[in-house]
């Protein structure tokens, strides 16, 4: 699904930048990266910054200009936050994204175009979009650092895409939910012990185990959580009866 977007970066200045985009990329699962008439590259700048990604930079495909750039695409976006004097047809960030990964675009080769880092995208690049592509910011301080801007598009079009996997840490889901039974056994032990530790007022008994109740539920406990905060009540009990013994 990713793979028929191209990453095109127009007249990069610094080749730190370029590492820093092809990293951005491959966080993202993105691969195919365009460089159009870079100022310095390569660089060991660029290879510091890619922090691995070295095979995005090794196959990136170089040109001479835009148009070169451009040419085996179907649809040219083009990324800008300064207003233009013309109106473009506009795309917000994560618009472009949920549009251009839909079913209706599935065989259709996307360009998406970043200026330098200075000055953008001049409006004769800018002819060769069909769309402009913003980045909703704030508006008093718009111009975002180049990789930073690949990130936020390769961000929203990865999630677009439904490539996103929720990770699996630790020992996540290993124990089944407790069941709406078990958790009335929990309040009624809940409740028994706070009266037998001598904390639970009979007048606020209903408005404090309500509360409790509302804790408990949103923490979505599971059965070994659930065995844990019951072995404590047993303990609370018995050692409230040796003390009383004593």
């Amino acid at each position: 699904m990713l793979s028929k977007f191209k990453i095109v970066l127009v007249e990069t200045s610094h080749p730190g930048n370029i590492g820093a985009v092809a990293r951005a990329m491959k966080n993202m699962s993105m691969e195919n990266l365009c460089l159009v008439a870079p100022k310095i590259f390569p660089s060991a700048d660029a290879t510091a910054r890619a922090s691995g990604a070295n095979d995005i930079l090794s196959s990136l495909e170089r040109c001479e200009t835009l148009e070169q750039a451009v040419a085996d695409c179907h649809v040219v976006v083009g990324a800008s936050a300064r207003d233009r004097t013309i109106s473009w047809p506009e795309l917000a960030v994560r618009e472009c994204a949920e549009k251009f990964v839909s079913a209706a675009f599935s065989d259709v080769r996307i360009a998406l175009v970043f200026g330098r880092e200075n000055s953008g995208l001049k409006n004769h690049e800018l002819d060769l979009c069909q769309y402009l592509l913003r980045i909703p910011c704030n508006p008093d301080f718009s111009s975002l650092n180049l990789a930073a801007a690949v990130q936020v598009v390769c961000y929203e079009l990865f999630i677009a895409a439904g490539d996103y996997r929720q990770p699996e840490i630790g020992d996540r889901g290993a124990d089944p939910l407790a069941t709406a039974e078990q958790m009335e056994f929990f309040y009624q032990h809940l409740h028994q012990t706070m009266q037998d530790i001598g904390f639970l007022h009979p007048d606020k008994s209903k408005t404090i185990m309500r509360r409790l109740r509302r804790i408990f539920n949103r923490t979505h406990l599971d059965v070994k959580e659930l065995d844990i905060l019951r072995g404590i009540l047993r303990f609370s009990q018995n050692h409230n009866v040796k003390k009383g013994n004593d």
